[in-house]
Order: structure tokens, then C-alpha cells, then sequence
């Protein structure tokens, strides 16, 4: 299985890491001091990226890396010394450069700028400044100088994300970029319960998502097929509801310790964790690990099936809503984050009187420990707590009766989250032959993950609901890496330009030469996609 790539830690002082940047030009491969031949190829566009900018001034000769690069940053910024150690942990391999950090003058060098005055940009907005004399990227909150990497990670070659030294030139076009996102929820959700994925696994994914600025990671905890958190006050949960999976295998779980291994990665790549507990359905684990958790005492056997719309917590039993309190209590404390999810889909085994009774005494329990109520968008049929977002995952054929239900809501004041599974489903086939995933919501293909506009899919919705977007991968049929990344890339990439870019931007026929520009990069990171015969991807 393919790691993340191992980044430097930062040094106690910069003057280490300079040191260190300088011992390595000795101890490796001796670069070629030269000034790279700025002929040898074009700089990619500044526009040419995923996802879209908000503005982009080209002009100028362009920026090259060279053997003297330095890398500017503000020692008095934990955080921007982070970000520069991050990006030359990227650069570093394939240029041969040492690319030392600095906090003085740096000619020629690359500056990561914060700046409290840049109200403009937002919490995650940047500006990158680009000419022979130096390459500038500039942001008021760390989010935005990270995001702010991630475009001039794209604008360089390509071989740039290979972990051997790579030939040059590496050159950025002259210009500026200047850019903030459209919804300030940009997700995606991997379903770690159907089948189980280590740490390892889920960081190389929260790595990938992040160089298109998806900036949160849904985490589907617990399902009938296997629970996969710690949780101190309930043990058996995880020791046995954990202990398989689907098509029963050893499953797994995550401990306190590992769960905040993930916490601790996606942070570091500006993504906040979103764990979900399903419930009142999707509990057949939890029902198994505990006998006294069903209405009749009686423990069914665990679940290694793909049948849903079988299991429910004993909504009149008083322990349930002291299990939810307990389980709600340590993932809350586990969790910085502001959201936490409690599922609400396909509770067919629980009568609707009973699901509006559970909803209305499990929501005040995450607001209880400081957290906002997330929900699949079936919480609209009961009565959502303030500030609480509904996840509307219908399709375009769904009832109107149920959308109009999802749309009062969001006039009401609930926010949505879109991820309608015949659009952005990443376990949706994209044809007949597609080897993995299922098709019950119909084939999406990467036009069709793309082609629509979340501020105006849910008729009767106000634009102004819409929190963002998220894409979904439900694990039926998904267990390893490769999977993952097939069946994630490259539709997730157009999730992430919707959840970014302004509306104004979306243009299939343009988007797809853009997304066509990434299959070296993908190709080069070790993404296995789908090379989907509606891009026109390069030949070699």
C-alpha cells in the first residue's frame, strides 16, 4: 500500500532548518548549478487549475526555482513555519534543491505572507504574485497560505510531486492569482464501517483531497456492519462490534490514540474531521455488542451483509439515550472540530413517531457537549435544532413531496449540505463495465458529477442555505487504497471546483481540458483514477 509521503518535521529554529537544508546539498546528489534553461518548456497558465480561481491577472515573465531558492517565512508564525516546512518537504525531492527556510531577505526566493489586513481573503482566500523577481503567496488565515501551496503545486510541472530528482525547468507563469472560495463546506466522506481502513489509508486520502482544498473529512464511524471508535464506557463496541466487516472479514477499529493520529494529519492539511455516529438505524454493531441496547434483550448476531433499513435502537428504553449521552461525550471530547454528525438515514425499522421522539432528545445532547448537529437530510422530517445542518443525499427523481420537506427546512434556517447520489455518490459505477461500486442510483460519469449547480439543484431551496457540498464513497465494495482512488478520482475533483469556485466559472467543456491537465499529476502522486473517455487526457 502506497504511504503518505513523509514530510520534514520542523526544526526547533529556523537557523536548523537552514543548516540542514544546506548539509543536504552535500550529502545528496550534486545539484546542477546551473541556472535552468528557461526555454526548455512553458509555464503551465495561472487559470489552469482545480479548482478555478476567482481571478487571474497573467503578465510577465515567469518564476523559476532555482539551486539558491530560499523559502521566506515569519518566524513569530507557528503556523506559516509549518506551511514552508510543508512545501519544501514537497519541492525537495524532485528538484535536488536544499530550499532552506528563512525568516531574513530572501532575493529571488519564495515568501509565505500572513497578514491580519488582508480581510478580503477570508479564512481561507489567498493571493499568489508571480514574477523573476520573486514568488509571493499571501493569505490572512494559515487556511489560505495552505491553500495557497496547493495552486503552486499545480502550476508547476507536474514532476514535481515525484519523491527522485526530477529534470527541470521549474517555472510558474507571471501574474496573480487571487482567489476565495464559494461555500465554506467542502467535503468528503469515507465510510469506514462496511469496510474497514487503517490510519495510513485514511491519511493518504485526507493528502490527496487536500491539493484540490477539500477542507473537511466526513468519517462514518458506525453502521450495522461494524463500529470503529474506542469508546471507554461502552468497550465491546469496538472489541466486538468492530471485529468484522463486510463479506466478513477481521474488520478493525480505531483507538483513542489512532483516531486522534487522523485528527492530528487532517489538521495539519487544513481539513476538519466530521465523525458521524448513524442512528436510530445502522446500529446492528452497537445492538450486537450490547444485549440491553434492544427492546427485547436479545443480542442479534453481527452483520457482514449490505442490507439496510434492518436495525434500531430501543427508542422508549431509557439506557439508549444514556449510551448516546456516553458515546456522544467522549467522541465530542475526541473532537475539536465544530460538527458532529448523527446520521438519520433509512430508520425503516423505527416508526416515525419514535424517530421524531429519538431526534428531539439526541440533538440538545450534542449541543450538550458543544457540538453542531449534522444529519442525513430524513432529520428534516422531524424538527432540526437550531444551526443544524440537513445532508440532502436524494436524487434528481426524488419525490417533490420530499424535497419541498427538505427545502421548508432550509427556509426555516436549517443549512444544507448537497450531496445528491446521483450527481456526487463516489460509489456510484460511471458505466455498465465499471468492476467496483453499485448503480442503484444510476451510472455518474465524470460529466454528470460536475455538471449541475448546488445553489440552485433543490427547488424551493434560498441559494443562500446552501452550506457546500459533499461527495460521499460508501464502502459495499470498496476495501483497498486503489479503490479508493479509483472510484474518488477524478469525480472528486469536480466536487471539490463546485464547492470552491464561483458559478460564474463552471463550464464543462473548460473544465474538463483542466481536469485533462491533472492526469500527470494524479499519474505522478500515484493516484489510480479512472481516465474517463469524456476528458481528453495526454497521450504518454
Amino acid at each position: 500500500m502506497r504511504q503518505p509521503r513523509a514530510l520534514p518535521r520542523l526544526f526547533g529554529s529556523l537557523l536548523l532548518v537552514a543548516a540542514a537544508g544546506i548539509a543536504a546539498i552535500g550529502a545528496g546528489p550534486a545539484p546542477d548549478r546551473s541556472v535552468p534553461d528557461r526555454s526548455a518548456s512553458t509555464p503551465r497558465p495561472l487559470g489552469q487549475i482545480v479548482p478555478a480561481p476567482a481571478s487571474v491577472s497573467p503578465g510577465g515573465a515567469p518564476y523559476t526555482l532555482t539551486p539558491w531558492t530560499r523559502i521566506r517565512v515569519d518566524q513569530r508564525s507557528r503556523e506559516a513555519q509549518q506551511i514552508g516546512t510543508y512545501l519544501a518537504g514537497i519541492l525537495r525531492p524532485s528538484t535536488g534543491y536544499a530550499l532552506p527556510l528563512t525568516d531574513g531577505p530572501a532575493p529571488g526566493g519564495i515568501r509565505l505572507r500572513l497578514s491580519a489586513d488582508e480581510r478580503a481573503l477570508g479564512d481561507e482566500g489567498y493571493r499568489l504574485q508571480s514574477s523573476p523577481a520573486g514568488l509571493t503567496l499571501t493569505a490572512r488565515k494559515p487556511a489560505g497560505l495552505f491553500h495557497a501551496v496547493q495552486t503552486l503545486r499545480q502550476l508547476l510541472p507536474a514532476a514535481v510531486e515525484k519523491d527522485a530528482r526530477q529534470r527541470g525547468p521549474w517555472q510558474v507563469a507571471g501574474g496573480t492569482v487571487t482567489d476565495t472560495p464559494r461555500y465554506a463546506y467542502r467535503g468528503a466522506m469515507l465510510d469506514v464501517s462496511r469496510h474497514f481502513f487503517t490510519v495510513d489509508q485514511v491519511k493518504l486520502y485526507i493528502d490527496q483531497l487536500a491539493l484540490y482544498k477539500i477542507n473537511k473529512l466526513h468519517l462514518h464511524l458506525s453502521d450495522d456492519q461494524g463500529w470503529r471508535i474506542a469508546i471507554d464506557s461502552w468497550p465491546r463496541l469496538a472489541t466486538y462490534g468492530g471485529s468484522t466487516q463486510v463479506g466478513g472479514g477481521p474488520g478493525g477499529y480505531y483507538t483513542k490514540a489512532q483516531y486522534k493520529e487522523i485528527l492530528g494529519h487532517a489538521a495539519s492539511r487544513y481539513l476538519e474531521v466530521v465523525p458521524e455516529i448513524d442512528m436510530p438505524g445502522h446500529t446492528n454493531a452497537a445492538l450486537a455488542s450490547y444485549a440491553q441496547l434492544n427492546c427485547n434483550g436479545v443480542a442479534p448476531p453481527l452483520y457482514t451483509g449490505t442490507d439496510v433499513g434492518f436495525s434500531s435502537l430501543c427508542v422508549p428504553k431509557a439506557l439508549t439515550y444514556d449510551f448516546v449521552d456516553d458515546v456522544v461525550r467522549e467522541l465530542a471530547a475526541l473532537t475539536p472540530g465544530k460538527y458532529l454528525h448523527i446520521g438519520g438515514d433509512e430508520a425503516h425499522s423505527t416508526s416515525h413517531a419514535d424517530y421524531v421522539a429519538f431526534m428531539d432528545k439526541v440533538q440538545p445532547v450534542v449541543a450538550k457537549y458543544g457540538k453542531t448537529v449534522v444529519g442525513w437530510h430524513q432529520l428534516t422530517g422531524a424538527t432540526p435544532a437550531k444551526g443544524a445542518l440537513a445532508q440532502y443525499w436524494g436524487l434528481d427523481g426524488t419525490s417533490a413531496q420530499e424535497k419541498a420537506q427538505v427545502a421548508r427546512a432550509a427556509r426555516n434556517g436549517t443549512g444544507l449540505i448537497l450531496s445528491p447520489a446521483d450527481r456526487i455518490y463516489l460509489d456510484m459505477k460511471y458505466n455498465k463495465d465499471t468492476p467496483l461500486g453499485l448503480d442503484w442510483a444510476g451510472f455518474v460519469e465524470v460529466r454528470k458529477a460536475y455538471d449541475w449547480d448546488p445553489g440552485a439543484y433543490l427547488p424551493g431551496a434560498p441559494a443562500s442555505a446552501v452550506a457546500g457540498v459533499e461527495a460521499p464513497l460508501w464502502s459495499e465494495t470498496i476495501s483497498t487504497s486503489d479503490h479508493i482512488e479509483f472510484m474518488a478520482f477524478p469525480r472528486v475533483v469536480g466536487v471539490a471546483e463546485l464547492g470552491w469556485s464561483a458559478a460564474s466559472t463552471h463550464d464543462w467543456e473548460a473544465y474538463r481540458l483542466r481536469l485533462a491537465a491533472q492526469g500527470p499529476r494524479m499519474e505522478a502522486l500515484g493516484i489510480d483514477f479512472y481516465r474517463s473517455p469524456q476528458v481528453p487526457w495526454p497521450s504518454g
